[in-house]
């Protein structure tokens, strides 16, 4: 009790007075009624930094449904103009103040305004007047409140609403006034966004998808297995370090360290240039849509560069495998059954030829052996990756509004899969000599990330490894697979070697036993609750189920980045949920903005599914309604304190 005292005397210094706990009462009863906010589910971005600002801006095509539903007399050039002040107002801003004189312009301006303004008052009806208040740009705060909050029908308050507008172009702010409104229309459009995972790698620009979520409120991130691998080279771990470098390297992103975080690969590109400047690496030149496939030597030296860190990684793996042995990952150990002298390698019993025969950094003695020159690269890189300012920020970021799984609104989100086994049970790992599955194996998961992250400065901190483990591990709820054969797929032509598994939760997930026991597990309401994740790509196009086990599981990868051009012909999905249904969008291809502005044409967003919720969701069915209920609970038994003299009230 005495602790219970305490603490309603420090909510007392919040709440200093009867009358201000009981306004808070009512007004916090008030929100619980009002129509639950826009989730917008994304997952599997890869880099790709302009599709994915454009989803932002777009909100995934709700505000271009708002302007079909509030504007239903405008043509669809009328519509589309709209559509795109709102997404990109500098932009359109330029455009047409080249395209038209003085007065054509005002008037086309004062015509978006107007729009802007009828559309601003429908989105915000959702909210409280606190919520918006607080989403305003402190400039036009004011000027955007009157224009919204009040009935212009009377013919007095019209002519006030005209003065204000006038007024604006008077002293030349209307160019400022429509940037503000238009981020104020896409800052309310969604409530809150999910990353399903995967923000990293093949796409070029993740630092500037980092950048963006950097600015913006109610984002939550489920950790993909790019997303553990980037982490792992901001904690420190030399081998993930190598991985991610050698992805950029593969997909001619290097640019993305180099210009994007600014980390110096000058050393890691003598060391190529010193031990491959005579092998073609015709296995390891970069792949891509937006690589020419005739060999240049831009692309030599790149090759150059992924061959190099490429074998620095695979020789890095032994210790890491040699350290957690449970983890079954003995088999990604190669280099030990390469026979140097007729450039062969024996995997499960067979002999297969090598594609590649050069390993001028290899001792056949000591295969996994750094050599010194290799040593002293990968230490140098591993000493930029934990000092990098911005990287480092980014990983903080993924570690704070990050996890490995996430329960929200009764719902259940993570990456790739719930680990399970053939006969239909919870995978099992042991772990530090405790066995974890289901539930528990994401939870120590989760902690061992963030054990890692904090200490990440520490020389010995061997929890470094698990984002390794995660990266490819049988066990890892974020791989699903039974093995990753990067070794195998770089220097055997037989595809046979090739062959990854999946887990067989993507077989047994549509079996209603199998699922009832996975929403046991982490305490879901089997008549309601979704699992939402994504990790393999699905074209719904092509006859693919996104929409899975009754609608209980939606599977979100649509290939978003433009490398799985060749497995899907659309550019990604987008799972919405407002408070009346579940709509799964499609997108198409995205190319550049630029082009988007000149035709004024959107990327098309196909509605592909729609499940109608049985009644309107409102705050009090949400977490946020629980966090609420929770305060309100608090409030009432601070209330009781002051009535009963227990706590004096404050001035």
């Amino acid at each position: 009790m005495p602790y219970q005292n305490k603490y309603l005397e420090l909510l007392s210094k919040d709440y200093p007075t009867i009358q201000v706990v009981a306004s808070e009462l009512i007004n916090l009863s008030a929100i619980l009624n009002l129509p639950k906010g826009t989730e917008i589910f994304v997952t599997d971005i890869h880099g790709e930094y302009d599709a994915f600002n454009h989803y932002l801006k777009n909100a995934s095509g709700i505000i271009r449904e708002k302007i079909d539903l509030i504007f239903p007399n405008l043509s669809e050039v009328e519509r589309n103009r709209l559509a795109f002040f709102i997404y990109y107002p500098t932009d359109m801003l330029n455009k047409y103040k080249e395209k038209l004189n003085g007065e054509n312009y005002q008037r086309l301006i004062n015509q978006q305004l107007s729009y802007m303004i009828l559309l601003a008052k429908e989105i915000v009806t959702k909210y409280t007047k606190s919520k918006v208040r607080k989403a305003l740009p402190e400039e036009f705060s004011y000027i955007i409140q009157e224009l919204i909050f009040e009935s212009s029908s009377h013919e007095d308050k019209e002519r006030y609403y005209q003065a204000i507008v006038e007024a604006i172009f008077m002293t030349k702010r209307e160019s400022k006034f429509i940037l503000q409104l238009s981020r104020f229309i896409r800052k309310l459009a969604i409530d809150q966004l999910h990353i399903v995972g995967d923000i990293f790698d093949r796409g070029p620009l993740p630092h500037l998808i980092m950048e963006k979520l950097a600015t913006m409120k109610n984002v939550d991130i489920q950790w993909g297995n790019h997303d553990i691998s980037f982490l792992g080279a901001a904690s420190g771990s030399k081998v993930m370090v190598a991985n991610v470098i050698r992805i950029a390297a593969r997909y001619n992103n290097l640019d993305c360290f180099e210009d994007g975080y600014g980390i110096n690969l000058i050393p890691l590109a003598r060391l190529a240039e010193k031990y491959y400047k005579k092998d073609d690496c015709e296995l390891f030149l970069p792949k891509g849509y937006n690589i020419n496939y005739n060999k240049t030597e831009d692309q030599s030296f790149i090759g150059r560069i992924h061959k190099a860190i490429s074998v620095i990684q695979f020789k890095l793996e032994r210790d890491v495998i040699d350290r957690k042995p449970g983890f079954m990952l003995e088999d990604r150990l190669l280099l030990d059954k390469v026979d140097f002298s007729d450039n062969t390698v024996v995997i499960k019993g067979v002999k297969y030829p090598l594609l590649d025969t050069n390993f001028p950094t290899i001792n056949p003695k000591k295969p996994y052996a750094l050599n010194k020159d290799e040593e002293e690269v990968i230490n140098h890189l591993t000493q930029l990756f934990l000092h990098n300012e911005m990287l480092q920020k980014h990983a903080r970021y993924l570690m704070q509004n990050g996890s490995m799984y996430l329960k929200y609104n009764g719902n259940l989100l993570f990456h790739a899969a719930v680990p399970l086994t053939e006969d239909r049970r919870f995978l099992e790992q042991v772990i530090d000599g405790v066995a974890y599955s289901g539930k528990a194996l994401f939870d120590e998961f989760d902690r061992l990330v963030r054990s890692a992250f904090l200490n990440r400065y520490e020389k010995d901190n061997f929890d470094k490894d698990y984002f390794y483990i995660l990266w490819q591990s049988a066990a890892s709820p974020l791989f699903g697979k039974d093995s990753m054969k990067t070794f195998e797929r770089y220097f055997i032509a037989d595809k046979k070697t090739h062959k990854e598994i999946n887990n067989p939760y993507y077989k047994y997930r549509l079996e209603e036993d199998v699922l009832k026991m996975i929403y046991d597990e982490f305490g879901l309401n089997f008549n309601k609750s979704k699992i939402i994740n994504g990790h393999v790509p699905l074209d719904i196009t092509k006859g693919e189920q996104v929409v899975l086990a009754n609608k209980r599981i939606y599977s979100i990868d649509g290939g978003m980045s433009k490398e799985y051009s060749n497995k899907t012909s659309i550019g990604g999905y987008s799972l919405i949920s407002d408070s009346h249904a579940y709509f799964l969008v499609s997108h198409e291809r995205f190319d550049t903005y630029h082009s988007l502005i000149e035709t004024e044409k959107d990327i098309v967003s196909v509605t592909r599914s729609e499940e109608l919720n049985s009644r309107r969701t409102y705050i009090y069915d949400t977490n946020k309604g629980k966090e609420i209920k929770e305060i309100i609970n608090d409030l009432y038994q601070l209330l009781d304190a002051y009535r009963s003299g227990m706590i004096t009230e404050k001035k």
